[in-house]
This record gives C-alpha cells, structure tokens and sequence, in this order.
C-alpha cells in the first residue's frame, strides 16, 4: 500500500514539472467564469441599461395680450354702371319750372292736375316745343263770382308738337309780346309764377294740366284732363321723353273731344267771411263738462 501510494505522488510531481501544459489544463478545469475586464463590464452594462426616451416639447398656449389677426383686405367696388334712361317717344321735355326749388302734389286734388309749389317770379317754360294756344293777361277771377273760366288767373297754354295742350296758371306776369299761334321752343319762358286766380292769398304755384285742343268755351277741358304727375316725375329726374300723348289721345277716344263738365262746373260765390262781432255758439259737450265739475 506504501508503495501505491508513492507511485499517486511521483505522477504528481511529474505533472507539476510540466509547466505550461499543467496550467493549461488547470484553466480547462476551472468552473468558475473569468472576472471581466473594464471595457467587457462596459459594454455589458450599457447595452443592458435601456434608451430614455426624449420628452415632447409643448407650445405655450396664446394669451390675451397677443394682437388679433388682421381682418382681409377687401377690393373696393367698383362704381355703378349709369344707364342713360330709354327712348319711349321721339319728343323731348322739359320740367315746367326753370331754376327754382320746387314741390307739388302726386295726387288727384278734385281736377286731374298739380300744383307746383314754387317762389313768385320763377320762371314758368314751355315743356315742349309748340306754338301758343291762348294767352290771358288779366286777372279777372272774383271771389263773389268764383267763375270757373276764370280760375287760374294770368295763365298761358300752348299746343305741344305732341298735340297735347299744357296750361301753366297761377301766373304773376305773362311775357310780353307772347301771341296765340306763335312758335317756341321747349324750354322757352311763358310767364312768372305767382298766385293770381283763386290761388290769391294761398302761395305761390303754378297750375299745371295736360288736356287736349278745344275751343275756348269747353274751358273746364282745359283745366286738366290727365294727371300730369309721374311725366312730372320723368322730367325732373332725368327721363326727357316720357310722353303723355298716348293716355291723353286714350282719354280723348273714350270721353270724346268735348265731354259734359262734372267737376267745379258752375260759378258760385265764395262763403263770406265769419263777423268777429258774431258770438260762437258754445259746444254742448262742454256744458255737460261744466255740469260735472
């Protein structure tokens, strides 16, 4: 058994004699693992760490304090397009009141004519051309007679190229030297506006009627046959051959050329006037009022 035994430590020596081969087979033996080295420990420990990930970045939010946004600029429009007025005759007219402010009714007041509400001395014109048809002077109206014939005072009419009769009255001053059957123009002065016939005493204006041709004693034709307000409108405003022929030869045809007057026919004497001296009679309602209180 000694000698066994012997035998187990020579081969032990021998193998420790052997150097490297004993060291290596030392290592092969080895179950622990090698220590890692500083760049091994590293690279394991970053690759093991994992990525931040970067956080958003947040707009702040507007405050008050911030200007609005500009509104859009806008083109400017254009202007209108002016339109000259239509041709509806081959006549051209003109207002009746000549470079003077004026006002007058649109509407049927008893007659179917208007008063044209101007300053005395205005200048009253032809509203077409024509030759002058009658042509009075004298103020013959009076207010215990109230004639009809005689209503519109100074007055002048005149036969327009239309073949439409238009009276201007209420005159202050007929022109002088102005004849039945001369020739004028549109726009040729007449007369002068005042308040002559049974307009004294009520303003200044000139009465204006549409009517056709008769002999002087059918003079409630002249007084005014068609209302004379929208060609009035048309005139003023700009639309100079707007005619009233085609409504006057319709009135014309259907009441016929020397109708019965029916309006302001016969002559009348004017109401009188109130006598200061005579006492008003009391009103009953107020009697009962008195009784009351």
């Amino acid at each position: 058994m000694q000698s066994g035994h012997l035998l187990r430590i020579a081969a032990l020596t021998a193998l420790l004699a052997s150097g490297c081969g004993v060291g290596d087979q030392v290592n092969s033996l080895s179950v622990a693992p090698p220590a890692p080295t500083p760049q091994t420990l590293a690279t394991s420990t970053d690759a093991a760490s994992p990525t931040p990930t970067p956080e958003p970045v947040t707009e702040p939010a507007p405050t008050s304090t911030n200007p609005p946004p500009a509104p859009p600029i806008r083109p400017k429009p254009a202007d209108p397009v002016r339109l000259p007025p239509p041709k509806l005759s081959p006549y051209r007219y003109v207002f009746p009141v000549k470079d003077c402010p004026v006002t007058y009714t649109k509407r049927l007041l008893v007659l179917p004519k208007t008063t044209v509400w101007a300053q005395r001395g205005c200048s009253f014109v032809a509203p077409i051309g024509g030759r002058v048809h009658e042509v009075n002077t004298r103020d013959r109206w009076r207010p215990k007679v109230d004639h009809g014939a005689t209503r519109e005072g100074r007055y002048v009419t005149i036969i327009g190229d239309d073949g439409v009769r238009y009276l201007g009255g209420h005159l202050a001053t007929v022109t002088r030297g102005l004849k039945p059957g001369m020739r004028v123009s549109a726009g040729q002065v007449l007369g002068t506006i005042g308040d002559s016939g049974d307009a004294r005493g009520k303003g200044t204006n000139l009465y204006f009627a549409i009517s056709w041709e008769t002999a002087k004693k059918y003079w409630y034709v002249r007084r005014g046959m068609v209302g004379p307000w929208n060609y009035l409108d048309a005139w003023r405003n700009g639309n100079s051959t707007y005619s009233p022929a085609p409504v006057v030869i319709a009135v014309k045809r259907r009441l016929g050329a020397t109708p019965r007057c029916k309006t302001l026919c016969r002559s009348q004497p004017a109401p009188k006037p109130a006598d200061p001296r005579t006492p008003v009679p009391a009103d009953p309602l107020d009697d009962r009022v008195t009784r009351l209180l």
